[in-house]
């Protein structure tokens, strides 16, 4: 299979090294330079969760028009990032082409679809799954856990059965799902809770927690995300709203959400994909979202004074 990744940061490093190690025929699109540069004169190094290797068979470049069509076009961008990659990709990749892009938050379908057809699509969610870059060409692989993958618009597919092969096949613990949108809003419910309110208090996951009144601030965040999740009738696998992100956050005490990552160090986040996107969900399912938007408020101005950096 020929594959572009679109954004060969962390987390695409380990896409692009693992499914290149596999066989695939992988094409790494960046704008970091120093990066291509590094992968096409030394491969790329991969450390950690996935064992160690040095990966040469990529091919990396800054220019997308080099790759041609391909079968298989992963968007490993940040959120602000997935629609200028599926622009920038979708006249060079082939109109066959599958896209997935694998993303917290929500409003990823939406912004590829506006430039790819959206019958080609695909959705993933990731759990426990992190990386981290350690400078050009080397790449740290954190954690992995599940990886679930699914059909924009729904159904369990040939493709989708045939795609959930290759991610297991590269190594990855990669599962099929009919419904994506339901699991992409059950992970939405606990990036809400704990993206802007650690961002905001500085704290880890378990410190969140630990402090009666910033875990309050963060359920009533939740609340209001799963009161929308409510009235737009989307199903979820759970009745104890509560009681399922407070699971989720018992699980991994000591991490600190890729928002507060981000902004450790001095970088705009994924805020308009997460906390950002309730209150204009809110607006438009009638539901109020004071907690969302005193969150993002706060956000916004510290993220103003990250004007020019790349996210």
């Amino acid at each position: 299979m020929k594959i572009l990744v679109m954004g060969v940061g962390a987390m695409g490093s380990v896409y692009a090294a693992l499914l290149a190690d596999a066989g695939h025929e992988v094409w790494a699109v960046d704008t970091w330079a120093e990066h291509v540069d590094a992968i096409n004169a030394h491969g790329l190094r991969l450390e950690g969760a996935s064992g160690d290797r040095v990966v040469t068979s990529i091919r990396a470049t800054t220019d997308v028009t080099q790759v041609g069509p391909c079968d298989l076009c992963l968007i490993a961008t940040k959120a602000s990032g997935v629609g200028p990659a599926a622009r920038a990709a979708a006249p060079v990749i082939g109109a066959e082409a599958l896209v997935l892009t694998i993303q917290n938050g929500l409003g990823a379908g939406d912004r590829i679809s506006q430039h790819i057809a959206p019958d080609n699509v695909l959705l993933g969610v990731a759990d426990g799954f992190g990386a981290s870059m350690k400078g050009p060409g080397h790449a740290h692989h954190n954690a992995m856990k599940l990886i679930r993958i699914g059909e924009l618009n729904g159904g369990l597919t040939q493709r989708l059965k045939q795609l959930e092969k290759v991610w297991q096949e590269a190594g990855f613990d990669a599962r099929a799902f009919d419904n994506i949108t339901q699991l992409i809003w059950e992970k939405f419910l606990c990036n809400v809770t704990f993206s802007a309110p650690c961002t905001v208090f500085n704290e880890t996951v378990g410190e969140l927690m630990a402090n009666p009144e910033h875990w309050a601030i963060a359920l009533g965040a939740m609340r209001e995300a799963h009161a929308i999740a409510v009235a737009k009738g989307i199903p979820l696998g759970f009745d104890d709203p509560v009681a399922y992100v407070t699971a989720f956050g018992s699980g991994m005490p000591k991490a600190r959400p890729s928002m507060l990552l981000d902004h450790m160090a001095g970088r705009v986040s994924e805020l308009d994909a997460i906390n950002g996107i309730v209150p204009v969900l809110g607006r438009e399912a009638g539901v109020k979202t004071p907690y969302n938007d005193t969150l993002s408020a706060v956000l916004r101005q510290r993220e103003s004074l990250f004007a020019g950096q790349s996210t």
